[in-house]
């Protein structure tokens, strides 16, 4: 790079030196993300404890690591933020998001994966998570419901409402063994 000041952006796709041809592309980040259904069925959200979006719900995910692929980065963000390794892991489907973080537009391609865990004993990370909130999502409606704080969860869960007819017969009671990181401060 020269110094110049006469960088240019380009379709909204890289900078552009004029005076040097150096050209710098902005690239989509990967992010992953984790639909955890319950034993009793319901779908494992987090709070979220920081920007963008705080207090809205999320699925257990983040961002790819360099050298990483989607796969061990979804194990490594649920270990991270649930305390838990997940099993069973599936490709589910992929949707574009737009991440805004201190006021700079991060373009991202979200991965979302479906998987299972053994262990129900959370334990939130902090600084990260709130709060574990188990949902059902067994319809649209109770999908529009929920404060989730990107698009591209909400366009996840359709899908998977899709591939899971079954889902939306589930009208278990029964509760699950995971509380709220606010009832685990009460104990």
């Amino acid at each position: 790079m020269c110094g110049s000041k006469n960088i240019k952006t380009v379709d909204d796709r890289k900078w552009l030196c004029s005076d040097c041809g150096f050209d710098l592309y902005n690239n989509v980040a990967s992010a992953v993300g984790l639909i955890i259904a319950l034993r009793d069925g319901r779908i494992l959200f987090e709070r979220r404890a920081k920007d963008p979006r705080k207090g809205f719900l999320a699925f257990p995910g983040g961002f790819v690591d360099f050298n990483e692929s989607a796969e061990d980065a979804v194990y490594r963000e649920c270990e991270e933020e649930i305390g838990v390794r997940p099993s069973n892991i599936k490709y589910l489907c992929s949707f574009p998001n737009t991440y805004e973080y201190k006021k700079i537009v991060y373009k991202t391609c979200d991965l979302f994966f479906t998987a299972q865990i053994d262990d129900e004993n959370l334990k939130p990370q902090e600084g990260e998570v709130l709060s574990f909130e188990p949902h059902f999502v067994r319809s649209e409606q109770e999908l529009a419901d929920l404060p989730l704080a990107f698009d591209s969860a909400k366009k996840t869960l359709s899908v998977w409402l899709k591939q899971n007819p079954a889902q939306k017969n589930n009208e278990s009671l029964h509760h699950s063994n995971i509380k709220s990181f606010f009832d685990m401060e009460k104990i």
